[in-house]
């Protein structure tokens, strides 16, 4: 066998964009530990199953392997800090941190994006990891967006959309999602389109900002959805997906993505988008577009089922 460089190795393993987590459990003294981890996956819905991987060098080892239980708090994009805390080598990781235990016993941290509450399900010794399988008791999750790592690099919405040109002929819209309903509003013809808004010198961020307190929600970008030059309007347009639990906007309405819906669209380029939502929607897999009003390429990103 060919043998392979350990770096090169995990540099390869770095491309592929994981959320963040930091996974806790308390001692048999009750003092709260944890650390960061982004080798965490859904794994069974029947039974309700999680999993995390921890290396076998870890200070913490023998006590998560012999916890009963343990759970995982997923980042959120603004919470960069807080996942470096519990990457690092400091004595009290939950000095600065806001936390409460759970319903089932282990620590969860405040405003992540989601927590899932385990009970120990089973260990597995998976060369220089244990791979730690929890049981869900209790979970929560809100709109807000998770922290995302890729090539050594942290990555959040905001950072996708900062990295845009400022440009006076960009236009922001949102695909705003609510149950698998997305919200539309009329457009200047009689039809439906998604909500948009010029970009002005503050950038895309504030604009999307300024976009959901027009139409009168309160929505957390996921992340950016769709890139693409419209000739014909000599403008460039981008689309973020966003996620809410708002029930009655001031503009527009959600509504299923039916082919009567779709019909009522007037701009062919955002029917093409809204369809494949309405498909990767389906499979928990989504991409982002790039490319022209006509054609382009999807890049996936994001692996929702197993």
């Amino acid at each position: 066998m060919t043998d392979i460089d350990p770096r090169a190795l995990r540099n390869a393993f770095g491309t592929f964009m994981t959320g963040v987590t930091v996974v806790t459990a308390k001692d048999g003294n009750g003092t709260p530990l944890g650390f960061t981890a982004n080798s965490f996956t859904s794994v069974s819905l029947d039974p309700p199953l999680v999993l995390v991987c921890l290396a076998n060098s870890s200070k913490n080892y023998d006590t998560f392997v012999g916890a009963n239980s343990f759970a995982v708090n997923i980042l959120a994009e603004t919470q960069i800090a807080l996942s470096n805390t519990f990457a690092s080598r400091v004595e009290d990781r939950f000095a600065d941190a806001d936390w409460r235990d759970g319903p089932n016993g282990s620590p969860i941290l405040a405003d992540v994006s989601a927590w899932f509450d385990c009970a120990m399900f089973k260990t597995v010794e998976a060369g220089d990891h244990v791979i730690l399988i929890g049981e869900v008791k209790a979970f929560d999750a809100n709109t807000g967006p998770g922290l995302g790592y890729a090539r050594g690099a942290y990555v959040t919405p905001s950072t996708a959309a900062d990295a845009l040109e400022h440009s006076g002929n960009l236009i922001v819209s949102a695909l705003i999602e609510r149950d698998g309903e997305v919200l539309l509003i009329n457009d200047e013809s009689g039809g439906l389109t998604l909500p948009e808004k010029a970009a002005k010198d503050n950038g895309a961020s504030a604009t999307l900002r300024d976009l959901f307190d027009a139409v009168g929600v309160e929505a957390q970008p996921s992340f950016l959805y769709s890139v693409f030059d419209d000739s014909d309007r000599k403008r460039q347009h981008i689309c973020f997906l966003c996620q809410t639990d708002a029930h009655t906007p001031q503009q527009g309405e959600f509504v299923p993505l039916t082919e009567e819906t779709l019909a009522k669209v007037g701009d062919p380029a955002i029917v093409t988008m809204l369809r494949r939502f309405a498909a990767e929607a389906q499979l928990g897999t989504y991409g982002i577009y790039y490319g022209d009003t006509k054609s382009g390429e999807v890049r996936p990103i994001s692996h929702g089922r197993q």
